[in-house]
C-alpha cells in the first residue's frame, strides 16, 4: 500500500469515491449511483484541480487506486468559512478497518499545513463509524444538527 497524489487523468475517480463515501446505515438500500449528479454532490468533483485548496491523495494497492482523500473550499455540508478546506474521504469496503484512512487523513493534514491553511473541516453523520477516526487525527466537533457533526481540525 502506498499513498500518492492523484494524477490529473484520474480525476474521474473522485466520482467513484464520492459514491463510495455515502454512508448507508445498516439495513438501508444504497441510493442509485445517479445521486452523485445532484448539484450538492457535484461540488465535490466538478472542476477539481482548479481551486487553490484542491488537493487529493490516493491509496494505491497493486497499481489500483483503492481510496482517496480530497479537499477543496466549497459550500458543502462541512463548510465553516471561505478560508477552510473541507474534507472528503473514501475507501473501498474491503480496505476499511486497516488504518489506511487514518494514514490518508494524516498525510492530507500535512499537505494543507504545508500550503498555509490553519484548519480543515468536514461533516459526518453521527452514526458513521469514521467519527472515531476523525477524532483520532485531531478533528473536534464544533457544531451539530440532528444527523451530523461538523468537525474542525486546527493545523
Amino acid at each position: 500500500m502506498r499513498l500518492r497524489k492523484l494524477r490529473e487523468e484520474e480525476i474521474e475517480l473522485l466520482k467513484d469515491f464520492l459514491y463510495e463515501a455515502i454512508f448507508i446505515p445498516e439495513g438501508v438500500e444504497p441510493p442509485d449511483r445517479e445521486i452523485i449528479e445532484l448539484s450538492e454532490l457535484k461540488i465535490y468533483y466538478e472542476g477539481f484541480g482548479t481551486g487553490k485548496a484542491d488537493h487529493c491523495i490516493v491509496a494505491e494497492d497493486d497499481d489500483k487506486v483503492v481510496g482517496a482523500v480530497w479537499t477543496r473550499i466549497m459550500n458543502d455540508y462541512g463548510h465553516v468559512d471561505d478560508e477552510t478546506p473541507s474534507f472528503a474521504i473514501s475507501l473501498f469496503k474491503t480496505y476499511r478497518g486497516r488504518g489506511i484512512g487514518t494514514e490518508m487523513m494524516k498525510e492530507m493534514l500535512h499537505v494543507l499545513k504545508d500550503h498555509g491553511y490553519r484548519r480543515a473541516s468536514l461533516a459526518v453523520q453521527k452514526a458513521n463509524y469514521a467519527v472515531r477516526m476523525y477524532e483520532k487525527v485531531g478533528f473536534k466537533t464544533v457544531d451539530e444538527n440532528e444527523e451530523e457533526y461538523i468537525m474542525v481540525c486546527e493545523l
